[in-house]
């Protein structure tokens, strides 16, 4: 177990402010090497996305080649590329084994804990911290800085403040407010100066207009082992087979999360439409003929299960779209069946998001990830401005992040002494 460093009142200080795993991660780094840290985190305990984002099991990171890996980040590949390099799968997984927790790959390349919980790894990595002389501060709600540099915070018992040697912000995105990622730091950065893409759902879910009927009856269903196709307005064509599930609203699930950003963006220029492969693995001859056949005396629903197995909320989404005449055209069915067009209108609201795109533009930040206008500040984790898809691209760039800004508010420390 490390031994707290004896720290004086001389000793340099920082404060991270935000205890999930980027802020986290930011005060390990620095309290290893011998900074006095303190954690200012808005909710009663630490890690509560973290813990939430474990419940079906914790992807800690992806065992996929590096280029590959870093690929998945699209247009912030190029800002995470050197932060990942330096703490990407590897060293994650060497970190995690560090606090006792193994870890595996499943069969899709993601990289899990033996348990597949979360809490016993934050549990371990509180204890490492404070072991560490990290001290932490719950119900600290940071509001902004004063004139004089020093840090404000509502709590439970009244305003605050604290002055620090460096800062790392580590404030999140801005979905799951209840969890303490609510994005109202926003606010005091722009008062300050400082750029920030505005923050956009991500990994969500997205509105179509089904009928009541539809609505009603197949909310709640999951649609399995469909093929999702749509343009861009910049004529590329996106194409992921997976599955999904059927809302109220429209439509969430893998499927959707791993297209979210590419339909964000495009829903920027009014609604998208999209089509549904509810077969792909037939050929639209294959359901043509096997549609053609005789029905006999058996209704509509049985003929297309008993033909080419469609029934329940496949069979539903059909009906959605083809008129009652076109429902006895088998080469019209056959047609739908391989491209059922469907409209998207929205993004869900942000707080349903598994994360967010947007924060602060990295033109804004040197290579250590402090604030140019604002030296001995650094920013870390989902507050960049980068999207990544679910799968532990999420959580390592959280991480790589918070390990960068730590290690360079260390130098910076180290600079100015």
């Amino acid at each position: 177990m490390p031994v707290p460093h004896p720290f004086t009142e001389a000793s340099p200080r920082a404060a991270v402010i935000g205890g999930g795993p980027a802020g986290l991660m930011a005060a390990e780094t620095l309290a290893q090497a011998g900074i006095a840290v303190d954690v200012f985190e808005r909710m009663p305990t630490p890690g509560r996305k973290l813990l939430m984002a474990g419940r079906g099991g914790l992807n800690l990171t992806h065992a996929e080649p590096a280029s590959a890996f870093l690929d998945r980040f699209s247009a912030g590949r190029e800002n995470l590329a050197p932060f990942i390099a330096d703490f990407g799968a590897d060293a994650i997984r060497a970190w995690a084994a560090g606090l006792g927790i193994d870890t595996f790959i499943g069969s899709s390349g993601k990289v899990f804990p033996i348990g597949m919980k979360a809490a016993p790894l934050l549990r371990a990595w509180l204890q490492r911290l404070r072991a560490a002389g990290v001290r932490l501060h719950p119900r600290h709600r940071w509001t902004g800085w004063g004139e004089d540099g020093s840090l404000h915070f509502d709590t439970p018992t009244g305003p605050t403040r604290y002055r620090a040697d460096a800062t790392i912000l580590a404030l999140g995105g801005g979905s799951w407010a209840r969890l303490g990622s609510d994005g109202r730091w926003t606010e005091a950065l722009s008062l300050a100066g400082i750029d920030i893409a505005p923050l956009a759902p991500s990994n969500c879910g997205f509105e179509l207009a089904w009928s009541a009927h539809f609505r009603e009856r197949f909310a709640g269903e999951p649609l399995k082992t469909v093929a999702l196709r749509f343009t861009d307005t910049a004529g590329h064509m996106h194409h992921r087979q997976g599955e999904c599930l059927v809302t109220a609203a429209g439509l969430q699930g893998p499927l959707i999360y791993a297209l979210s950003a590419a339909l964000r963006n495009a829903l920027a220029d009014g609604p998208v439409g999209i089509t549904l492969d509810l077969l792909p693995d037939h050929s639209e001859a294959q359901l043509r003929q096997a549609l053609a056949a005789p029905r006999g005396r058996r209704s509509l629903s049985n003929h297309l299960q008993r033909s080419v197995g469609l029934k329940g909320v496949k069979a539903g989404l059909l009906r959605e779209v083809l008129t009652a005449e076109s429902l006895d055209n088998p080469t019209r069915i056959a047609a739908t069946l391989k491209a059922l067009p469907l409209q998207v209108l929205k993004p869900r609201p942000i707080d349903e998001a598994i994360s967010t795109a947007g924060g602060v533009r990295f033109a804004g930040l040197d290579e250590a990830l402090m604030l140019t206008e604002h030296p001995g500040i650094f920013c870390a984790g989902e507050m960049l401005d980068w999207d990544a898809p679910t799968g532990g691209y999420l959580l390592t760039a959280c991480l790589a992040t918070g390990r960068a800004a730590g290690a360079g508010a260390l130098r910076w420390l180290e600079s100015n002494d």
